[in-house]
């Protein structure tokens, strides 16, 4: 049974809940993993009305997919199971490349499915698209995934406004998912209207800029050694990250006024973008899972969204998104 239940969302033809839980913290880049609690943090989250589950092959390098196979083997009826292809690691931590071809398409599906222990996968999202091969064939080979029974619903990341539209002339496009949040809305310049024109939902990841719209981040010391956000992400970044705590300061101010958490108010923007948007924050402890699932419902007026907007100006955000080569995969 469930504790409550969650409202419902459109990803295209696939209905949702509301917010889903992006898992890919719970095997790598956040600091140190304790997969019990990720498991009993995932089981939580089903019994909250979350039903979307958000992992992809390269998070852990696969051992997400196997945490999040185990987490749902007994219950694989209450969960919407989305992951992800198509970047390819390196023995370089930070090494990454993309691949889009039809035959590493079947692999990649083939690999997933064996990892997280199912028979089909009910949103494929191309993670990254390969710029070296045509969207057509990459979509066509997803589709035949669908033709196929391994797939239900196809999905894109980071992907420009013309890709979608050529992808979704080949098979339906169910959502597109990219980083949406008070400090990163370059979506909204032409993504977020092509989507809307074709039927296409949104699914933003990294909705609280990566923790750090929670407030909880206040020192460049409180990210351990083997956080990958210090290293990869110029926000986090010494001098960017000072300019940018003044941003959380007035959002902290904000959600006292109304008696919430700045993450949970900064995370209810984004609810607010639209009945198509089904935002995904990631977490690998029950606490702030509840936390997030509290804001899913959290209503603002018009007044206190234009104050939300005007506590985080974009012109004031310090830093890029992604180092240089991460944005070099973005909106391709």
């Amino acid at each position: 049974m469930t504790d409550t239940a969650l409202p419902t969302r459109r990803l295209g033809a696939l209905e949702v809940s509301a917010q889903g839980l992006g898992c890919m913290g719970m095997s790598e880049f956040y600091g140190t993993t304790d997969d019990a609690e990720s498991v009993a943090t995932i089981h939580r989250a089903l019994d909250l009305g979350v039903t979307l589950l958000d992992t992809a092959d390269m998070y852990g390098r696969g051992a997400n997919e196997e945490l999040v196979g185990r987490a749902i083997a007994d219950r694989r009826d209450r969960v919407v199971l989305a992951t992800k292809f198509g970047i390819v690691r390196s023995d370089d931590p930070r090494g990454r490349s993309v691949r889009g071809d039809a035959e590493y398409v079947r692999q990649a599906c083939d690999a997933s499915l064996r990892r997280l222990g199912v028979d089909h996968i009910d949103l494929y999202y191309a993670h990254r698209i390969d710029p070296t091969v045509p969207i057509e064939e990459t979509v066509g080979a997803m589709a035949e995934l669908v033709a196929a029974g391994k797939v239900r619903h196809l999905g894109l990341s980071e992907a420009a406004p013309e890709t979608i539209r050529r992808a979704h002339a080949v098979h339906p496009i169910a959502a597109v998912q990219s980083e949406w949040s008070l400090w990163s809305r370059d979506i909204e310049d032409g993504v977020v209207s092509t989507c809307r024109e074709l039927g296409v939902g949104l699914v933003p990841y990294s909705p609280l800029g990566r923790g750090f719209l929670t407030g909880r981040i206040t020192s460049t010391a409180d990210l351990g050694e083997d956080d990958f956000r210090q290293r990869n992400y110029p926000r986090f970044r010494d001098g960017n990250f000072e300019r940018n705590l003044a941003i959380v300061d007035a959002l902290r101010a904000l959600a006292a006024e109304r008696g919430v958490t700045p993450g949970q108010l900064a995370l209810a923007w984004v609810q607010h973008r639209g009945a198509d948007v089904v935002p995904i924050p990631g977490t690998k402890r029950r606490k702030y899972l509840e936390e997030n699932v509290a804001a899913a419902t959290l209503e603002l007026s018009p007044e206190e969204l234009e104050r939300v907007e005007a506590a985080v100006p974009l012109d004031a955000v310090a830093g890029d998104r992604y180092d240089e080569n991460g944005m070099k995969f973005v909106r391709r």
